[in-house]
């Protein structure tokens, strides 16, 4: 089931805070536990806090910490930005949320708030987070200023950003609209949207556009004479007290805001007397203007009034501060509770809240970005913590990666080699490597040393090995780490930084040996890409696998692609797509795929097919129509290691993916080569991916 919604907004001022507590009150009456996240709030000063999640948790008595009901701010998003480190704002913000998560049955996700007006900047950042939260959108926009035309166009706009990113829009709202258009705009918006969205149409309710006496108090830095406990009260018409009292007295509304001169003693006590009085509405409350104060006599009668109104006394003349009280931007608060609970009445009202809450409930996510991925990846490691051991502890990207995963404290890290000299290369690198936190060990000087080459003896003394050998082979590193899982003294080993693929592997296939039912040791790369993370097999260990061998390989990768959360839809790469081609190539993939489809029934799989048919849902449909596959493929086995490995290091160059692996397919107890090239985060997502596997998946 879906956990979560995204609000989002096309500009400031747009009302959502009304969708979000509709939608919050809505979803506390379909599951018990509902949290609230802000993925980017605005910087404030120490004392002020965000005044959309004060006022959900505050209305709905959510028990969330105020640092964990938001990702970022504004500053430090900006920040990253400019530093060309964004990505990091999105880890933050996924992690920040699955906390809430795992907490919570559903989380409401309530976009940025626009900053600059028109900041295509903020709204493609909303798109970007909801779909590395993997999470269906409702998208909100204001019909206040603009034409029926601009609006509907807004909206289509936005609907066609989320939806060409696979960001599943459930509604769209049309907020603050003139009732006599309701009708014609719902004609236009019901012309474009599928029937699957859900398109409300909210009208202008006045009472939430007027500020109440505390927005303008804090907006023009007023003085509070009078009444500070009415502070909330809801304004509804303004106008100035410029005229005779006898005829100002006529014009008063519900709710009305009286501005005058402070020294107008004659509107100020009239309007008090028209508050009181049966045959008048009631006044709001009453704002001084000029920064004069009512003289004693008239504020001591004032004072002694059993019902009195707000009275603020403010700087600057009476038409400057009519201009400033209109202009201002009334929000909700929490404290509020008038236009909450106008808020909570207009969406039970105008918003079909039932069938929105219904298609959350049913809602999978279409796609798992990368950074989703990877975050996964943090989560799986984290629920059983394994000691991965690393060969090769004086290399300098292996020491980096390490003070990397110490600080993430999800994995016990050995180090193997001379504890001088990895002292010394921590000196001169800067590194902060705390070594009471690690394991190092320099395997002819371990306690462990004779034990290791006894047993390897025994193990290939067949092979014609003595103990002399058996001793020379435990002096060198990958022979040790490799020992080392055999013997339970570790969980996983990754190495090949400085090492060959062959020096890597051999000694698990001597020792540690296959899985049973596996003949053939592979690998895969999890290929993260813009919108999507696929599976690559084999593009790192077998040369030129035979047709039994190349569906083994497939098998195998779409179980690793199974245990690390991705649907196996495997298309068996070839120069050539369905029936078509001839020749010996593409008949052993054809084989192939024919062999996997007899064993495993239960796997989805097309072959052979083309690269572009296997990714692009147009040419795949054109090409090989009604197939699972085509156009939607996840795994992809190539020919050869000739094809595999240039085509992963092509895709990783050219696009920018990041390529996590190899990762081996096939041993009892997980083992993964390095590429000589790889950097630091290689490193890193290795050795993440080895704690997975030694889960046990």
């Amino acid at each position: 089931m879906n956990k979560g919604i995204y609000i989002a907004t096309m500009e400031e001022d747009s009302g959502k805070s009304l969708i979000s507590l509709g939608l919050m009150q809505t979803l506390l009456g379909k599951t018990d536990k509902v949290g609230y996240f802000r993925p980017i709030i605005d910087d404030f000063p120490k004392d002020q806090k965000d005044n959309h999640i004060e006022t959900i948790l505050s209305q709905f008595d959510i028990e969330i910490p105020y640092e964990k009901a938001y990702g970022v701010t504004r500053k430090e998003l900006v920040d990253k930005r400019n530093a060309g480190k964004a990505g990091e704002i999105i880890d933050v913000i996924i992690q920040k949320y699955k906390y809430l998560e795992e907490q919570f049955n559903f989380v409401l996700v309530e976009g940025t708030d626009f900053s600059v007006k028109g900041n295509v900047f903020e709204f493609d950042t909303n798109v970007t987070i909801a779909k590395n939260l993997g999470l269906p959108t409702i998208i909100i926009s204001s019909g206040k200023g603009k034409t029926q035309q601009e609006l509907v166009d807004a909206l289509n706009f936005a609907y066609s950003s989320f939806n060409n990113r696979d960001v599943k829009v459930i509604g769209v709202v049309a907020n603050k609209i003139q009732e006599e258009n309701i009708e014609k705009i719902k004609v236009d918006l019901d012309k474009f949207f599928p029937k699957e969205v859900e398109v409300s149409i909210v009208p202008m309710i006045n009472t939430l556009l007027h500020p109440t006496i505390k927005e303008i108090v804090e907006e023009l830095n007023g003085k509070v004479l009078f009444g500070e406990t009415h502070l909330n009260n809801q304004t509804g018409s303004f106008g100035v007290g410029a005229m005779q009292l006898r005829n100002y007295i006529t014009k008063l509304k519900e709710n009305s805001l009286v501005i005058t001169p402070g020294d107008r003693a004659d509107i100020i006590l009239g309007a008090l007397q028209a508050h009181i009085s049966a045959n008048y509405p009631p006044i709001s409350g009453i704002i001084l203007t000029g920064g004069l104060i009512p003289e004693e006599s008239i504020l001591k009668l004032i004072e002694g009034l059993s019902q009195i109104v707000p009275i603020v006394s403010v700087q600057g003349g009476t038409f400057g501060v009519t201009n400033q009280i209109g202009s201002i931007k009334s929000q909700i608060y929490k404290d509020s509770k008038q236009k909450i609970m106008t808020s909570l009445a207009v969406s039970e009202k105008y918003l079909n809240l039932d069938s929105l809450t219904e298609k959350l409930f049913n809602f999978q996510p279409k796609a798992l970005t990368p950074k989703m991925f990877q975050y996964s990846l943090y989560k799986r490691a984290q629920q059983s913590r394994k000691r991965i051991v690393l060969p090769e502890g004086t290399d300098e990207r292996i020491l980096i990666a390490t003070m990397r995963l110490i600080a993430l404290d999800i994995v016990d890290i050995t180090l193997l080699g001379n504890i001088d000299k990895i002292k010394n290369k921590i000196a001169d690198l800067g590194l902060n490597i705390d070594l009471n936190k690690i394991a190092v060990i320099d395997p002819v000087h371990s306690y462990n040393y004779e034990d290791y080459a006894e047993t390897f003896y025994e193990l290939r003394k067949h092979k014609n090995v003595n103990m002399d050998m058996a001793r020379d082979m435990m002096a060198d590193v990958s022979y040790y780490g490799t020992m080392m899982i055999h013997k339970g003294d570790a969980d996983g080993m990754v190495s090949g930084a400085a090492h060959t693929t062959q020096h890597t592997i051999r000694p698990a296939l001597q020792f540690i040996k296959t899985k049973p039912g596996v003949s053939v040791v592979s690998s895969v790369f999890f290929m993260c890409l813009e919108d999507r993370v696929s599976v690559f097999g084999d593009c790192a260990i077998n040369p030129n696998p035979n047709a039994d061998e190349l569906a083994e390989i497939a098998i195998s990768s779409a179980e690793s692609s199974k245990a690390f959360g991705i649907e196996p839809k495997i298309a068996m790469l070839s120069y050539s797509s369905g029936t078509s081609g001839k020749g010996e190539d593409v008949d052993r993939v054809r084989e192939a795929t024919e062999i996997v489809r007899n064993k495993r029934p239960d796997l989805k799989i097309e072959g052979p097919i083309q690269y572009d048919a296997a990714v692009d849902a147009t040419i795949g449909n054109s090409k090989l129509p009604g197939s699972e596959v085509a156009g939607q493929a996840s795994v992809l086995i190539f020919p050869d290691l000739n094809t595999g490995n240039n085509t992963y290091k092509a895709v990783q160059r050219e696009t920018g993916a990041l390529a996590i692996g190899p990762m081996l397919q096939g041993l009892n107890k997980p083992v993964n080569d390095l590429s000589r090239g790889c950097t630091v985060d290689d490193v890193f997502n290795t050795v993440i991916i080895t704690a997975i596997q030694a889960q046990g998946i």
